[in-house]
């Protein structure tokens, strides 16, 4: 299918890796369908774009590559929602918000994106353990060294 992007215009996706958002995303609930766009020439960032609004998009990373401590409980619910009945289902992205220069950019680990891959359900969810919706990419040790 044929999609108008934010980032990259129009272009061609395939329907079979289309990503349903039962409930949308907080702040665009009628947004329930994306899909994840590589970032060219940077296999760290994807692109979550929506099929069907050319303007939401966002770019996203595995929070893992940033804080490999990271760890949270994923409720039953959640779990049931997605159809999730094994971690190997699963696929965590967090949301960045991009800054100049770089060094000054955060991810969103309070709200954590969850995908059942095979499913291709997802949810955002809000965690109410003590993480940042504007945490540093960087760690304060790696932007000293």
């Amino acid at each position: 299918m044929n999609i108008e992007t934010k980032y990259f215009g129009s272009m061609l996706v395939d329907e079979n890796k289309v990503i349903h958002f039962v409930k949308g995303l907080p702040g665009f609930q009628d947004e329930k369908k994306f899909v994840l766009i590589d970032f060219p020439d940077n296999p760290l960032f994807q692109i979550l774009q929506s099929t069907v609004t050319a303007y939401v998009a966002f770019v996203v990373a595995s929070p893992y590559h940033f804080r490999e401590e990271y760890t949270f409980n994923l409720g039953e619910q959640t779990k049931e929602e997605l159809a999730i009945t094994t971690a190997d289902h699963v696929k965590v992205l967090s949301i960045l918000t991009l800054r100049k220069p770089f060094e000054k950019s955060t991810i969103n680990l309070q709200a954590p994106i969850i995908i059942n891959v095979d499913a291709l359900k997802a949810q955002q969810i809000i965690l109410t353990d003590n993480f940042s919706a504007r945490t540093p990419l960087q760690t304060e040790k790696a932007r000293v060294e």
